[in-house]
């Protein structure tokens, strides 16, 4: 649950409830239960709508939100909401991207570092982990591209992706198939081998090809470690206080981290990475940094990958900042 310094009744001002549909009335309301805020707070703003607002029907709806039988739907999902409102976050205190990059400071002590238990999710819904990936990270319009077949490199004795997959498709389109197909990754992006998992790049793209010229918005970078215990590296990134769109736990060693780093061109995003990275490793967070590429790929939450899964572990760690 998030911490209640972050105010969703503020955020809310940013959320026109005429221009909601009804499942994004239901999903605000949703969040606001699983926030600890009251059914009067999701009414006084369902009022703001008063060709729709019937007193009474949000106290009603809120005793059916079952989180044991629904979908979860956490704040983050309301701070989305607001940004695409007109929202601007707070700049991220923990990372100052015009500070001298060779002199990051200390914030964690990583030999004093208590790990935070990473849960797996009580109900497993692929469809909807991919979907809420693509909805956090891009605009509706926007090329995304993903893959989803892999082979065995036997050198290295791990599954890498077999070819660029797909990448011409908008996040729009690719939301539509997994609306239409649920749960059914397979209808809805392709066929994937359990043992290996799949893998999506965190940047748009022109759809043209996969390399870093088609890259069209230097939005995140990769953060990923798997030097440390899983709750270890999951504490460092929140105390680090990153402005993580997306946290997710990868299925094997590592976490990763979706950082945003809003870059203006190329050059100023290899800065900016290199600043990252450098904040980690003073941290104790030794970073792979194989990962440097804007269009790179990271995994791809809602597979199978052997015995484990690829799940989202929270969204918009940012909004934490707000006050």
């Amino acid at each position: 649950m998030m911490e209640r310094k972050t105010d969703l009744k503020e955020l809310l001002q940013y959320i026109d409830p005429s221009q909601c549909s009804y499942q994004e009335w239901v999903n605000v309301g949703m969040a606001l239960k699983h926030e600890g805020y009251s059914p009067a707070d999701w009414e006084s703003w369902s009022a703001r709508d008063p060709g729709r607002y019937h007193s009474g029907e949000c106290g009603r709806k809120w005793k059916s939100f079952q989180e044991n039988t629904s979908e979860i739907v956490t704040g983050g999902t309301i701070f989305q909401m607001a940004v695409q409102g007109g929202f601007v976050p707070m700049s991220n205190q923990g990372l100052d991207w015009d500070a001298e990059i060779t002199a990051p400071g200390v914030i964690v002590a990583p030999g004093w570092v208590e790990g935070q238990e990473v849960m797996e999710p009580k109900s497993w819904h692929p469809g909807k982990e991919v979907s809420r990936y693509i909805e956090t990270l891009f605009e509706p319009g926007e090329v995304i591209g993903y893959v989803m077949q892999s082979r065995l490199d036997e050198e290295k004795n791990k599954y890498i992706p077999r070819n660029k997959g797909v990448y011409t498709l908008t996040a729009g389109e690719v939301l539509e198939k997994l609306s239409k197909h649920g749960d059914d990754l397979g209808a809805a992006l392709g066929d994937y081998d359990p043992k290996a998992g799949g893998w999506i790049r965190f940047n748009p793209l022109d759809g043209k090809d996969v390399r870093n010229s088609n890259v069209t918005e230097y939005r995140y970078a990769l953060v990923e470690s798997d030097d440390l215990e899983i709750e270890k590296q999951n504490t460092i990134i929140r105390e680090l206080e990153l402005p993580v769109a997306v946290l997710m736990f990868s299925g094997g060693k590592s976490i990763h981290a979706i950082v945003r780093v809003d870059a203006a061109d190329y050059k100023e995003y290899q800065k900016r990475v290199e600043y990252l990275y450098q904040v980690c490793e003073k941290n104790g967070l030794k970073v792979d940094t194989q990962n440097k590429n804007p269009s790179r790929l990271s995994r791809l939450p809602g597979c199978v990958r052997g015995d484990k899964k690829q799940f989202i572990i929270d969204t918009n760690i940012v909004v934490r900042r707000i006050k």
